[in-house]
């Protein structure tokens, strides 16, 4: 069975995070997501690149998702959850890319 990346993993919890509160008008349903995602990617960071890498990125994941509450009212909802997924997609790749050579 093909892996699923921890930042495909970790980007996906932001986006679907906020479209599942969206969606349903239920903000802790989106909240379960974005935690259940933000988990298996903590795994997967600690198992790739060590504690201390996962700690780093664990915190970055959660500054993304604080940090589009601003951001969105300045950009928009969905172009503030991209960026921010984007950008935590970007550090986890950078991360576990590092640490696999």
């Amino acid at each position: 069975m093909a892996k699923v990346p921890a930042a495909a993993v970790a980007a996906g919890g932001l986006v679907g995070g906020y479209g599942i509160a969206r969606w349903t008008g239920r903000r802790p349903l989106g909240g379960v997501a974005l935690a259940a995602a933000g988990s298996a990617a903590a795994y997967e960071w600690k198992r790739q690149a060590g504690p201390l890498a996962a700690t780093g990125l664990t915190v970055a994941y959660v500054a993304a998702f604080a940090g589009s509450h601003p951001l969105a009212k300045k950009v928009g909802a969905w172009p503030a959850v991209f960026t921010v997924a984007g950008g935590i997609a970007a550090a986890s790749w950078a991360v576990t890319r590092r640490s696999a050579r």
